[in-house]
C-alpha cells in the first residue's frame, strides 16, 4: 500500500503523471456511466419482455 501512495505522489509531481491520473479518473467516470446505462436499459428490456409475455396466450 505504501508503494502505491509513493507512486501516486511521484506521478502527481510530474506533468505526464498528472495527465495520466486525470485520464484515469475520466475513464472511471465513463465506465460507471456505461455500466449504469447497461443496467437501466437491461431493466427496461426486461420490463418490455415481461409485458409482452403477459399479453401472449
Amino acid at each position: 500500500m505504501r508503494n502505491a501512495w509513493n507512486l501516486i505522489r511521484k506521478l502527481s509531481r510530474d506533468e505526464k503523471g498528472a495527465a495520466l491520473i486525470e485520464y484515469t479518473v475520466l475513464l472511471g467516470i465513463m465506465l460507471v456511466a456505461v455500466i449504469a446505462s447497461i443496467i437501466f436499459v437491461g431493466g427496461w428490456i426486461q420490463g418490455q419482455w415481461t409485458a409482452l409475455s403477459g399479453q401472449l396466450p
